[in-house]
């Protein structure tokens, strides 16, 4: 009933509230603000944008009013409520102070934007020092002033002071590059996690006797193959396997990154790395069951070409022993080298033996051979027991067939090194060396010596004929080397990875199903693919058909990316021995190499971003 009853007046006042709403919305929209004039500066004010709006702002404190205050009268009000002593002044003076309050806006900006430079040049300074694996404080000491320097004579006093301003104290420099290091390992562990990768891994103790468990990663990321420095960690207690695998597994954890996707590990034949039951590869493969253990093939070559005969190992202690007794006395060095030097020999310093490094005995007899002359003058001189041994042909005729093979030895061992290497690409040259082997081995028992010209032309300038045991010695020594080298590299390890290296003329594997089969068929038949296998790397190739053949490019990279040799370490390990010398034994080392031979560049602006710039003291 109620409705039929007061129907009116429920409508009319719904009208009555509609039609007030309207005059209020017509109210606002015919609300009008006034527009800053230039005669508002008699009462001390001047105009900014705020979100696009004039405001009015006080040029004595510089503050910011609301747009309705654009009225003479406010602003009168204001002038005289908050500023009463400057009230009466002359225009002249406002202006002076609106001036004022503009240069002093342009030296706020202008400062803001020289810290923000300062502090971006001094991480660029100390990633440079990092690069070049120097002291912190060679910055200060040095680069800074060398730079004010250079800038103060070529464009004046007050350029050279603006470089004053860039922070670069010890504590600063390290401070930033401990920036970078965290910066690139972010880069690493984001690009690295959800894709198969392989580990590189080995320990060394340094000078100061601390050892260090360094590790490599290798992955693709965008089509490209990426080698970087995982982590190098120093080892607080033992270095069994145990104690390696649980600092690898803890960084696996702490950075999230699955077990499942590691493809390779390569190690040297150490027992705590290779053990077949206890060692870091065996536990690795424990997590990671798709992981295949590469043991280091400069390793493996070191090892088969160090089995010399006892006639040749004699030769071997004889000449160290040489060597060590010139060279560990700095009076008898200092002599010696004189002697060269009067002698007008080549070299004037022999070269010391070490069996922990590869070239070393390669090196070391060749430069006693070519010093062979002296040599014995010097020891003759001194009458030293071993002077004979230098003027013996035999003697002489042996040293020279050593000192030609190991460095055909090192030859080979310097092929075998750098980086992006793989399996395929180094044991193709080890296959080459062991055919040569066998070449030599007719040559030499045939009388024809050519292919050791340091023997041929001993023999030649002596006029001299190889005696006929010896010849059989150097036929035998050389059939030993084969069989070691036959031994640490047999010929079936990569017969069945053959077709990745060439797919277009292999027979299709017995372990690939249908689809597997087909897409290789696919790859061969693709001439235009063909041109790539001749003009790019292995590596190169697969990378850029994953898209196209993504089950074949799988499986070639699970191949491609182990590592073959533990080269990055002993890169890596030479730049911990020249980071970490005496002067810096408390120096972080993971950060310094991370800055230092990372290939991934810092982003210096996101740097820049999270700190607050201050100019240098």
């Amino acid at each position: 009933m109620k409705r039929f009853l007061i129907p009116s007046s429920s409508s009319s006042e719904q009208s009555e509230v509609s039609g007030s709403s309207e005059k209020k919305e017509d109210r606002k929209r015919k609300t009008k603000y006034r527009k800053y004039d230039d005669r508002y500066l008699d009462y001390g004010f001047t105009c900014v944008q705020v979100n696009n709006e004039e405001r009015p702002q006080c040029v004595i404190y510089l503050k910011v009013l609301a747009l309705e205050s654009i009225l003479p009268s406010k602003l009168k009000r204001h002038l005289e409520s908050l500023h009463p002593n400057v009230v009466g002044k002359p225009k002249e003076f406002f202006q002076r102070k609106l001036t004022e309050a503009k240069l002093q806006k342009i030296t706020f900006s202008k400062q803001a934007k020289v810290n923000s430079n300062a502090l971006l040049s001094s991480y660029k300074v100390a990633y440079r020092v990092a690069q070049c694996k120097k002291p912190h404080t060679i910055a200060e000491e040095l680069i800074l002033p060398a730079a004010v320097d250079m800038v103060t004579i070529m464009l004046g006093e007050d350029a050279g002071k603006q470089l004053l301003k860039v922070p670069l104290s010890n504590n600063t420099i390290s401070r930033r590059i401990n920036d970078m290091a965290d910066d690139i390992n972010d880069q690493l562990i984001c690009n690295l996690k959800g894709k198969d990768f392989a580990l590189q891994l080995d320990e060394a103790t340094d000078k100061q006797k601390d050892t260090h468990l360094i590790c490599y990663v290798r992955f693709v990321n965008e089509k490209k193959i990426v080698e970087d420095l995982l982590f190098c960690k120093e080892m607080k207690g033992g270095t069994t396997g145990q104690d390696l695998f649980a600092v690898v597994d803890d960084f696996m954890v702490q950075n999230q990154i699955d077990w499942e996707r590691c493809v390779g590990v390569c190690t040297d034949g150490g027992r705590s790395m290779a053990g077949c039951y206890q060692g870091l590869q065996a536990r690795i493969r424990s997590k990671a069951p798709n992981a295949i253990w590469t043991h280091c093939i400069i390793h493996r070559e070191a090892l088969a070409a160090g089995n010399l005969s006892e006639e040749l190992h004699n030769i071997l202690k004889i000449v160290t022993k040489v060597i060590n007794f010139i060279k560990t006395r700095p009076m008898k060095a200092r002599f010696f080298a004189k002697l060269c030097e009067d002698m007008g020999a080549e070299h004037s310093c022999l070269l010391f033996y070490s069996s922990s490094r590869w070239l070393s005995l390669g090196n070391s007899l060749l430069r006693v051979y070519e010093l062979r002359n002296e040599i014995y003058s010097y020891l003759h001189d001194d009458e030293h027991c071993f002077a004979d041994k230098f003027i013996d042909a035999d003697f002489l005729i042996q040293m020279a067939f050593l000192s030609d093979l190991f460095e055909k030895l090192n030859t080979l061992n310097k092929s075998l090194q750098g980086n992006n290497t793989n399996i395929l690409q180094l044991s193709d040259k080890v296959s080459g060396f062991k055919k040569k082997v066998i070449i030599w081995k007719g040559s030499v028992s045939k009388g024809d010596y050519k292919c050791f010209p340091s023997l041929d032309k001993f023999l030649q300038d002596n006029e001299k004929a190889l005696k006929e045991e010896l010849r059989t010695f150097f036929v035998l020594y050389l059939s030993q080397l084969h069989f070691y080298l036959q031994k640490y590299f047999p010929e079936d390890e990569v017969e069945p990875i053959k077709w990745v290296r060439d797919p277009f003329n292999t027979e299709i594997p017995g372990h690939f199903n249908n689809e597997e089969a087909e897409q290789l068929i696919d790859i061969s038949s693709d001439s235009t693919l063909k041109v790539q296998f001749q003009s790019l790397s292995l590596l190169e190739v697969w990378c850029q058909t994953q898209d196209e053949y993504p089950l074949i490019s799988k499986i070639a990279l699970r191949v491609l990316i182990p590592f073959a040799t533990s080269y990055l370490f002993e890169a890596g390990f030479s730049a911990v021995a020249v980071i970490k010398s005496k002067y810096r034994a408390k120096i972080q080392l993971e950060k310094e190499m991370r800055v230092a031979i990372s290939k991934i560049t810092p982003r210096f602006e996101e740097l820049c971003k999270e700190k607050q710039s201050h100019p240098s003291h």
